[in-house]
């Protein structure tokens, strides 16, 4: 146990440790690796980077696992959502994707030691998390992306709605913090 410690304590003096994972990178830094990942990803998948339709298709797995069945559905019923649905979770690369982005996330919190459980103070936390996450899914799925597929990808691929988008989520932030201070804080 004493080496563990050992180690432990010898990393978290290491500079390249606390540079790439103690410290947060700067807003530039984390821009250029956005837009490289999103060059990658374009150039690999063939397609631009999307999360939130990703969620749909998981959402359709576990109907069709417990039984159920989506074919009838019309966000289903292209001849590319039924390919992708019978390619299954592990053949899809947006899934791969998610999930790496949820395992990556996890990483970088533990390794900068900032994972937290933190308690609920009260329930209109959780009624105002639940509410506004059933919002942010809906919004996600009839505006055809999330601040991803919709803003990100959409102003990289130089499309007028990723633009209107960005303007519109501008808004919808001020809107929503406000709402957030005045009812839920």
């Amino acid at each position: 146990m004493d080496g563990l410690k050992a180690v432990l304590n010898k990393l978290r003096d290491n500079e390249v440790y606390k540079q790439w994972f103690k410290n947060p990178l700067t807003y530039v830094m984390g821009a250029v690796l956005l837009s490289i990942l999103q060059i990658a990803t374009l150039a690999v998948t063939g397609n631009p980077w999307g999360v939130s339709g990703v969620f749909a298709n998981w959402g359709a797995w576990i109907f069709e696992a417990l039984g159920g069945s989506v074919d009838k559905w019309y966000y289903f019923s292209s001849a590319g959502a039924q390919n992708t649905l019978q390619q299954g979770f592990l053949n899809h690369t947006g899934s791969m994707r998610n999930l790496g982005i949820i395992v990556g996330a996890l990483f970088a919190t533990l390794m900068a030691s900032q994972f937290k459980i933190k308690k609920i103070k009260n329930k209109k936390q959780i009624i105002a998390a639940i509410f506004g996450g059933l919002l942010m899914g809906y919004g996600a799925r009839i505006g055809f992306g999330c601040n991803i597929g919709a803003l990100y990808s959409g102003i990289s691929s130089l499309s007028l709605s990723g633009w209107i988008f960005g303007l519109a989520m501008f808004f919808g932030a001020m809107v929503g913090s406000k709402l957030l201070v005045k009812f839920f804080m």
